[in-house]
């Protein structure tokens, strides 16, 4: 049974909470990537930013819906949903931008499980993680090239 080991990509390319969103957009573009683990100084994982993440600065922002109660105003979602949502749009370091607590997968964790984790949670890119460093990044282009019998 294949696992992350078998099919990521490492060296991997990483991002710091530093990095300005400029150089990262640069960086995912010329490396044809949908997204980057972010690391700290030690290497290890603290978020990652994709491409959607970027993308969310050119958006429109979406304005809370409020009920008005007894000539009081009150909103319907979280002032810390919008407070997010305006932080990344004015983002202009990946810190600002990227997402926290992303998942990661291990070293032997089995294609399979990543293809569900991938598809369950939408995610594009997986970071792989050894003793608390980033090690690889898996894909969706490198399950498919699993069905290709590639890497």
């Amino acid at each position: 049974m294949r696992t992350a080991r078998d099919i990521m990509t490492s060296p991997v390319i990483t991002l710091t909470p530093e990095t300005s969103i400029t150089q990262a957009a640069e960086t995912l573009l010329a490396g044809r990537i949908n997204g980057c683990p972010v690391v700290d100084a030690s290497g290890r994982l603290v978020g990652i930013l994709c491409q959607a993440d970027l993308v969310a600065q050119q958006k429109k922002l979406s304005l809370p819906a409020v009920v008005t109660l007894l000539d009081a105003v009150l909103p319907l979602s979280s002032r810390s949903d919008l407070d997010r949502e305006m932080q990344k749009i004015a983002a202009l370091t990946v810190e600002q931008a990227m997402s926290l607590n992303p998942k990661s997968v291990s070293p032997d964790t089995t294609v399979e499980d990543i293809a569900t984790l991938m598809l369950k949670h939408s995610f594009h890119t997986l970071p792989v993680v050894e003793d608390g460093r980033v090690v690889g990044v898996v894909g969706m282009m490198d399950i498919l090239r699993t069905i290709t019998g590639g890497k």
